[in-house]
């Protein structure tokens, strides 16, 4: 096995009332989010993985337990790989109610993520905290491969940032559920291929 890292989205989260749940306590997976952990399990069942590590959020936690079980590991949790800052702003509104409580926010997300002024962590300083963490967890296992679970932009922040690529591609066929990444270390860091369980669309088009 290569020195790589294998980054996943959490699986799908138990959220009815479709909240932004940022780093709230609870909102683990859901029956379909845990068949999704179980999916990206057997996926990365036969590889040599040197260790697990996770987000402390709960969701994160559970889907980094189901890799980590087949290996016979245990999950690591470093809260370096946390959800990005910005959500904590929407924390506990509902999706469809974030225009009433902070009119634009949700449409400055969607076009220049990479410029909002009312973002307490930067995007720029999210993309170094998590490419930093993978890369200082990959570090502690030379020429073996680790696993990576944490959330959808830190996620992708992370490997447009190790790759090379531009911060302004973060809306670019980001991570789904339970998706997992095998980036292969380097400089810059190349990623090798993409997986997601059946249950996801089919893979949208990347640029490069």
């Amino acid at each position: 096995m290569s020195h790589a890292a294998i980054l996943v989205r959490h699986g799908e989260v138990e959220n009815p009332d479709n909240i932004v749940y940022a780093d709230l306590p609870g909102f683990g997976l859901s029956e379909r989010g845990f068949r999704q952990a179980t999916s990206v399990a057997e996926r990365l069942k036969s590889m040599q993985i040197a260790a697990v590590y996770a987000s402390p959020l709960r969701r994160a936690k559970e889907t980094a337990a189901a890799i980590a079980d087949v290996h016979g590991l245990g999950v690591l949790v470093d809260p370096r790989l946390t959800e990005w800052r910005l959500a904590d702003r929407w924390k506990g509104l509902a999706w469809d109610q974030l225009d009433v409580h902070f009119p634009g926010d949700l449409d400055a997300y969607l076009s220049h993520p990479w410029d909002l002024d009312f973002n307490p962590e930067p995007l720029a300083d999210l993309a170094s905290r998590m490419a930093g963490a993978i890369t200082s967890v990959a570090n502690r296992h030379p020429r073996e491969a680790v696993v990576v679970v944490s959330h959808q932009d830190p996620i992708q922040a992370a490997r447009l940032a190790l790759t090379g690529r531009s911060l302004r591609d973060l809306a670019d066929a980001k991570p789904r559920h339970a998706e997992a990444f095998f980036i292969s270390v380097g400089d810059p860091w190349r990623q090798e291929w993409r997986w997601a369980p059946p249950d996801q669309a089919p893979f949208p088009p990347e640029k490069h």
